[in-house]
């Protein structure tokens, strides 16, 4: 490959991560061509950008990009297709679905807020963390729970205390 080839490839490599906070690195190698194409649909329905990438070129754009990616670069081996997200735990989610029916991709190494996980073994705990939607939603479930328990209290105890009126008035009436 010519020179000026690569970094046109590192300098596109370079922008793609700068257009997405969390990156993947992943392990596809052995998927059949059936398989590619379902996770590279999948990927698309769930606007997570996959692509393939060689290691060095991936490296050379970590390193010229604002964010020390360092502690990936031993993860940088083999064969590594990168995705990369707006959500931090939705390529986790979408690796462990897929991986209902094929034993790939692998979990090599991510980058999710503004911390690194390395191995397979952190799957489970980039898939439960919550993103900002998530949080959001939380919040406001919170910020919700005691207005409505107020309001709920209000309304049954004035449907107690107009009972009460109620047999309160029909007795002296008697």
């Amino acid at each position: 490959m010519i020179k000026e080839d690569k970094g046109k490839l590192i300098e596109s490599i370079g922008a793609e991560l700068s257009n997405y906070p969390y990156v993947y690195l992943v392990d596809v190698a052995g998927l059949n061509s059936v398989d590619t194409a379902k996770l590279r649909r999948l990927c698309f329905r769930r606007e997570v950008k996959l692509m393939t990438v060689k290691n060095t070129l991936l490296r050379k754009a970590m390193e010229k990009s604002g964010i020390d990616y360092s502690e990936i670069f031993p993860a940088l081996n083999g064969s590594t297709s990168i995705m990369l997200s707006n959500v931090n735990n939705l390529p986790a989610k979408l690796i462990k679905e897929f991986r209902a029916t094929s034993p790939k991709p692998v979990l090599k190494a991510a980058y999710v807020e503004e911390s690194f996980y390395l191995g397979d073994a952190n799957l489970d705990v980039l898939i439960n963390i919550k993103s900002k939607v998530e949080l959001i939603a939380d919040i406001i479930a919170a910020l919700q729970s005691p207005a409505k328990n107020v309001i709920g209290a209000l309304q049954s105890g004035g449907g107690t205390i107009a009972g009460v009126l109620k047999t309160l008035s029909e007795k002296t009436e008697k």
